[in-house]
């Protein structure tokens, strides 16, 4: 049986996942700290994210999508309108 977490963990692009976090969060004029904060995450989470080190669940993907009014279809790649 194939998880939800592991079809993710398959099919999305994590790398354009992480690239798009870290625009928005430029975009933003924000440093990692700031986001952490915004969402209530420790920044070393938000590094790890954007490095490719772990993978964020589809909660932590609703959290950012939220904060920077996106959506998670932009965020995983599938849209390139945010």
């Amino acid at each position: 049986m194939i998880t939800f977490m592991s079809w993710m963990k398959r099919y999305v692009n994590w790398s354009l996942v992480m690239n798009r976090l870290r625009e928005l969060r430029h975009e933003h004029n924000e440093l990692q700290i700031d986001l952490a904060v915004g969402v209530g995450m420790d920044k070393q989470e938000i590094s790890r994210y954007e490095l490719g080190i772990t993978v964020p669940s589809l909660k932590r993907l609703i959290i950012f999508a939220d904060y920077y009014n996106v959506s998670i279809d932009y965020l995983v790649g599938r849209s390139d309108e945010g």
